[in-house]
């Protein structure tokens, strides 16, 4: 029984809250606002200290080894992905 009962009060909220939202529901666009950091400065210095030199390369410490193995990661994958694709297409094709 208060099983019942408490179908019936769920049953009769929701139809209640349905039709009063049915009202009050507008169709339109909503986004937040941009959250600036200190004021909205392009640099704020809490927030962006290594900004100033982040992209000094000439100051990179090992700076040789560091742009070679770059270099030599880049080239590796670019030519391992290709290789390995054709033999698993391969490999793929074969068993079918």
């Amino acid at each position: 029984m208060a099983f019942n009962n408490a179908l019936r009060s769920t049953a009769k909220l929701i139809t209640s809250s349905e039709s009063s939202l049915s009202m009050s529901v507008s169709r339109s666009f909503h986004s937040t606002g941009i959250k600036r950091m200190g004021g909205g400065h392009a640099h704020d210095e809490p927030y962006y200290i290594h900004a100033k030199h982040m992209y000094n390369l000439d100051r990179m410490k090992h700076q040789k080894l560091k742009m070679s193995l770059a270099v030599f990661t880049a080239f590796s994958i670019g030519v391992a992905v290709p290789v390995y694709a054709v033999i698993f297409q391969q490999k793929k094709t074969a068993s079918a």
